[in-house]
């Protein structure tokens, strides 16, 4: 235990890893670090994550869930960024495949169609290659798959394609 760190209760730790999981989905490494903050370990640890588990204060599927969904939401990571996250913080393959589902494919496709076509009109190069190849590198940070990247940058180039013809015909 640190030296600046008073000693804590075990009634108060369980007090404050309940506050910590009610405030936000949490993870099972993440509370395992709350209570390693809060000076317990080992077994002691691992009885005060079972009491939460069982009060369900934490749970692996619904965090997958919340996590995947919210990622895919609000900062418009692709399923690829998404899991490999998931299991940087050790959640199973089965609850990762949960998560996953919360996805709408359909939304998912429209998302992945808006990002690439609104960098590439931030684009300033004309070169139409240099732009799908930063585009795809753009989207593949973001971890979407390449074979879907590949389709949307074929049909985005046809229609600049097809929008270029019709200005030159007017």
């Amino acid at each position: 235990m640190p030296k600046d760190q008073k000693y804590i209760s075990r009634t108060d730790a369980i007090i404050k890893v309940a506050s910590f999981c009610a405030y936000q989905e949490r993870c099972h490494n993440e509370v395992k670090a709350k209570l390693a903050d809060l000076g317990f370990y080992g077994e002691e640890a691992n009885e005060i994550m079972l009491q939460m588990i069982e009060q369900n204060y934490l749970n692996e599927e619904r965090f997958a869930k919340a996590y995947a969904g919210g990622k895919f939401r609000v900062k418009k990571w692709g399923r690829l960024k998404i899991k490999r996250e998931l299991k940087a913080r050790a959640i199973s393959d089965y609850c990762i495949q949960l998560g996953l589902k919360e996805i709408d494919g359909d939304l998912y496709l429209l998302t992945l169609q808006n990002l690439a076509q609104h960098k590439m009109e931030s684009l300033k190069t004309k070169n139409p290659f240099e732009a799908k190849h930063k585009v795809y590198l753009y989207l593949a940070s973001r971890g979407y798959e390449s074979d879907l990247i590949a389709d949307c940058l074929n049909g985005l180039l046809r229609l600049k394609s097809n929008e270029i013809e019709e200005r030159t015909k007017l």
